[in-house]
């Protein structure tokens, strides 16, 4: 693929020469760009990026370039973010200026721009303050919501105990809890896990992650601006129309049944602010922005939270160590007889430095999502224009050497002080950071801790192979790493 792409790209070398001289003269007047490795016109830097490993490529470009350098996708410019500090100057320091966002063009055909998460300007704005009042209004960060993990939790030991100690992929049912918690938000309802409706939206959502990671995936946002002159190209992308088309049936079922005096649910609230605002021609309110923001809401509230658990297992499965301490903390400060709830976090030290670990080293979106800058601006001394994309790589955040005393390895100390004490680190950016941070970060982190914790409370987990041949290597590793498959068993304690 990569050669043949080449190839083809290169034929137009010589005619494309001329406006690529043109257009690098006027940039130069405008100020200096970041360094990077000089680009070829059309194919931009595609000898020094193998497009099926963006990220390996990336990498190894940051260690001759820097932390803060420029690459050509094709011949669109990109910003690389490398590291804790060059991060933290854009998204911190410069949050406005760099709260744009990009829709990776495989991405494109599904949101169009439309949705709390690939929106702009004030689209983004409005939407991402109304979609984080009715997080709120639900229960988002406090005691209602925390009962409702719980109780799905509850679902899931219940499950567990079924296996009878038998091994088991456990993919599916954390899927299946995660889901749940941001469905009962979103339509105002849990799904038995049974229910063939729930099963089938489980699978779109694993596909759209597992496509939206595949080396063409990659590929093709790389080299779009040319693939799409190929006739059908699209038809290689991941079609999400059964997904929308979920979605809609959804939002006419609470249609139906609507009634303004008391909201059910996202959808309701959202239909509430559409008719308040049906005279304005600008507002946007509407049923395109409720589909796709719900569509933002499921797929950022489920499978992110999922295979972050799953990563949990894998790393409790081998290094048992760690797994024993966690137990006997558990023991310590909850017990038995009793659910573990959100006030234990501060007793229990250890396995919040575990859950941040996991999450650190599980790694799940490694890019984040593309920004954009909003307006000309000026970072390290280097001219970024207005419309440039910006890639930061939290991979870099998480793994910076700066910030973390082993960041290579797993381990919990990362995150503990001298005294056994928890110790944020403000590297720790899994959910991003910024303006564009995600938007369920603080339902996230409950979701973990209870999960985590009522799951080892109840069961050991265990491997079918020993603790040092356990693989984490993903099975596909662009938008998101996709832990590999893992059959364990549980064991009651």
């Amino acid at each position: 693929m990569e050669w043949a792409g080449a190839v083809i790209l290169l034929l137009v070398f010589f005619f494309s020469c001329p406006l690529l001289m043109s257009s690098k003269r006027k940039r130069l007047h405008k100020g200096k760009p970041p360094p990077g490795p000089t680009p070829l016109p059309l194919i931009g830097n595609f000898l020094q990026m193998k497009s099926s490993e963006i990220l390996k490529s990336l990498l190894k470009l940051n260690e001759k370039y820097g932390p803060v350098f420029t690459v050509y996708f094709g011949s669109r410019p990109v910003l690389v973010l490398c590291g804790h500090q060059a991060v933290k100057e854009a998204l911190i320091d410069k949050a406005e200026k760099f709260s744009g966002r990009v829709c990776m063009p495989s991405m494109v055909p599904t949101f169009q721009g439309y949705g709390v998460g690939f929106a702009n300007g004030e689209r983004w704005k409005e939407l991402r303050r109304f979609s984080l009042a009715v997080l709120r209004s639900f229960g988002m960060g406090k005691k209602s919501i925390e009962q409702r993990i719980q109780e799905e939790a509850q679902f899931l030991l219940e499950e567990f105990r079924k296996t009878k100690e038998k091994p088991f992929e456990p993919t599916t049912l954390l899927s299946h809890m995660f889901t749940n918690i941001i469905c009962s938000i979103v339509f105002g309802n849990r799904f038995d896990y049974e229910d063939k409706e729930f099963q089938a939206l489980l699978v779109m959502v694993n596909e759209f992650f597992w496509e939206m990671s595949t080396s063409w995936a990659q590929f093709y946002d790389v080299y779009a601006n040319y693939l799409n002159y190929i006739p059908g190209i699209y038809s290689k992308l991941y079609d999400s129309k059964d997904l929308r088309l979920f979605v809609a049936k959804r939002i006419k079922k609470n249609q139906e049944t609507f009634d303004p005096n008391f909201p059910r649910d996202y959808i309701d609230c959202f239909l509430i602010q559409m008719e308040k605002e049906k005279d304005n021609s600008d507002s946007e309110y509407n049923i395109k922005n409720l589909q796709l923001s719900i569509l933002n809401l499921i797929l950022g509230g489920s499978e992110t939270g999922s295979c972050t658990l799953k990563y949990g297992f894998l790393f409790l499965t081998k290094y048992p160590e760690v797994q024993a301490k966690v137990h006997e903390e558990i023991d310590r400060v909850i017990g038995h007889d009793r659910v573990p709830n959100t006030e234990d976090r501060r007793q229990m030290p250890y396995t919040d430095a575990v859950i941040h670990e996991v999450q650190r080293c599980s790694d799940v979106l490694p890019m984040s999502l593309a920004h954009m800058v909003t307006c000309d601006t000026e970072l390290r001394g280097y001219l970024i224009p207005k419309g440039m994309t910006v890639y930061p790589i939290l991979s870099t955040v998480l793994h910076d050497p700066t910030m973390f005393k082993s960041p290579n390895a797993f381990s919990p100390e990362n995150f503990l002080d001298e005294n056994g004490c928890f110790k944020k680190n403000d590297a720790f950016v899994p959910f991003s950071s910024g303006k564009r941070n995600c938007l369920g970060e603080v339902l996230a982190r409950m979701e973990l801790f209870l999960f985590f914790t009522t799951i080892l409370q109840s069961f050991q987990l265990k491997s079918l192979v020993p603790p040092e041949d356990i693989d984490l290597t993903p099975q596909e590793s662009g938008f998101a790493n996709i832990p590999p498959f893992c059959h364990l068993s549980v064991i009651p304690r």
